[in-house]
């Protein structure tokens, strides 16, 4: 499948300084933390990174951040009462090895890697996927380096047929991502896509949000590797695309 690059996000991307705090975000930080800390005392423990991502997932309006963030505290304290996703409540995706880890990008963000044609979803179900989704998010998030915010990802759809489209699915993970951890994702090389998976994109396509939208990035199977070493050194790219390093399990992370 050939795919122009320019089609989805065009491989373009706005990064802002990651530790840098502009006087304006720091005026909406403060007004936000007053809103939300009134509302549920737990958003006292999140620093203003956090508080700064929902911010920017909102395009810096306040009272939209703030409903948003409050939905997420809500949200993952019934989802994941004990705090974390254990690998025991999530046996069946795990046992498919479909998401690995391995390296950072040249602007050091984690590289992770999925293969969407080891995703089985009649040997899952819903709700485990999306805790292996949190799980997987969860394990991400704590490899990001300090001085960083983002992971980049790149997932391969290498035999990707019809026993592998999950759109309820695709729609959850989404919806996770977009609404509760905000602004984490830095880019998303979509390699080896089958005209077949054009069904289930033009059905999941319309429910990224516009900033989402810019990360994604279909790339053609001849530039491939060239593609992949604009944003990755040779000597942190997976040697499954012909770089130097295994990939890692996410589960072994």
């Amino acid at each position: 499948m050939e795919f122009n690059e320019a089609s989805v996000g065009g491989g373009a991307e706005e990064e802002e300084a990651p530790q840098v705090i502009s006087e304006v975000e720091k005026s909406k930080i403060g007004i936000m933390r007053a809103v939300v800390e009134r509302e549920d005392p737990s958003a006292k423990d999140v620093d203003d990174f956090m508080i700064r991502r929902f911010l920017r997932a909102r395009d810096l309006d306040v009272e939209k951040a703030s409903k948003l963030f409050l939905k997420c505290l809500s949200w993952r304290r019934s989802f994941v009462p004990n705090g974390a996703i254990s690998a025991s409540e999530i046996p069946n995706e795990l046992a498919q090895q479909k998401l690995f880890m391995q390296g950072l990008d040249k602007m050091g963000r984690p590289i992770v890697v999925g293969y969407g044609g080891r995703h089985i979803p009649s040997k899952g179900s819903l709700e485990e996927f999306k805790r292996f989704m949190v799980y997987s998010l969860d394990k991400i998030c704590s490899r990001i380096p300090g001085g960083q915010e983002k992971f980049v990802c790149i997932v391969d759809l290498e035999g990707w047929g019809y026993k592998n489209s999950d759109v309820r699915g695709y729609l959850a993970a989404l919806s996770i991502l977009q609404d509760c951890y905000p602004e984490r994702l830095g880019k998303l090389f979509l390699i080896h896509v089958p005209y077949i998976f054009m069904t289930a994109w033009k059905m999941f396509y319309p429910f990224i949000d516009p900033k989402t939208k810019k990360k994604f990035v279909f790339v053609e199977n001849k530039k491939l590797r060239t593609t992949l070493l604009g944003d990755i050194d040779e000597s942190q790219l997976p040697d499954a695309y012909g770089g130097r390093l295994p990939l890692v399990p996410i589960e072994d992370c």
